[in-house]
């Protein structure tokens, strides 16, 4: 629990340190996904997603993001070959990779910043979560991250 709270007060925006994390369950309506979001700390809603159903939020200084989608499976990809035909991950920005048969997840770095996409395959829809946040605070985004990838199920 002490280290809950100590990554709470490292990444929440002063404002939100005086209430405990929060987690709501978003889930987008036109495909049923779902995924639990700490709306304290992912407190502003930024619209749509540039692809498929869901919505965008970020901090409210704007220094990390997450994005939930759900979109058609159009090319019937298996999580492998879409991996290989939409993520190019050089092998100096990785750092991690899991592949199945139903899922994939991948993060990286790209500039000052961590990427993470987790994207699950179900019923000829592709379910995803994508998070942006600064990488010299990895260690204090490592649980958010594990939480929201953790809950992201389809509908």
């Amino acid at each position: 629990m002490r280290l809950f709270v100590a990554v709470t007060l490292a990444i929440l925006p002063m404002a939100a340190v005086a209430q405990p994390i929060g987690w709501q369950r978003f889930v987008v309506p036109e495909t049923g996904a779902r995924v639990d979001i700490p709306n304290e700390i992912f407190s502003e809603d930024s619209g749509p997603p540039s692809h498929g159903y869901g919505r965008r939020f970020q901090t409210s200084d704007g220094r990390a993001n997450l994005t939930v989608n759900s979109f058609p499976n159009e090319a019937n990809d298996s999580p492998a070959s879409f991996l290989e035909k939409h993520f190019k991950l050089p092998p100096s920005a990785a750092l991690y990779r899991s592949v199945s048969a139903n899922f994939f997840a991948v993060s990286g770095y790209h500039g000052k910043e961590i990427w993470y996409n987790r994207c699950n395959f179900a019923g000829g829809l592709i379910h995803c979560i994508g998070l942006n946040y600064p990488a010299n605070e990895k260690r204090q985004w490592d649980y958010v991250v594990t939480q929201i990838s953790n809950t992201l199920a389809k509908g």
